[in-house]
């Protein structure tokens, strides 16, 4: 309905470049790309921020220092093994 066709937009570029002039858009361009880098930047660090934080508060299963009840749990279950073979050595001696 509204819709702005190609040779309006041409007309309307052309119109832009004679009012603003070319050095002008060249910096409009160069400062509204580098704003949008620097966005994307700020974004990606954020992003980052949270992540390392995230971690800190929550550590994941893989990262966890083996506490002295884990330690004490597997050799229990080491032990289970051994008894049994002992066992056996027993039953098969007598």
């Amino acid at each position: 309905m509204f819709g702005i066709s190609v040779p309006q937009l041409i007309i309307l570029l052309v119109i832009i470049i004679l009012i603003f002039g070319t050095k002008k858009l060249k910096n409009l361009g160069t400062d509204l790309g580098s704003s949008v880098k620097g966005f994307k930047k700020a974004m990606k660090e954020s992003s980052e921020g949270e992540k390392e934080e995230e971690k800190e508060e929550n550590p994941s299963a893989v990262n966890r220092t083996i506490s002295q009840d884990d330690v004490t749990e597997t050799s229990e279950t080491t032990e289970a093994p051994v008894k049994d073979a002992e066992f056996e050595k027993q039953k098969t001696s007598e």
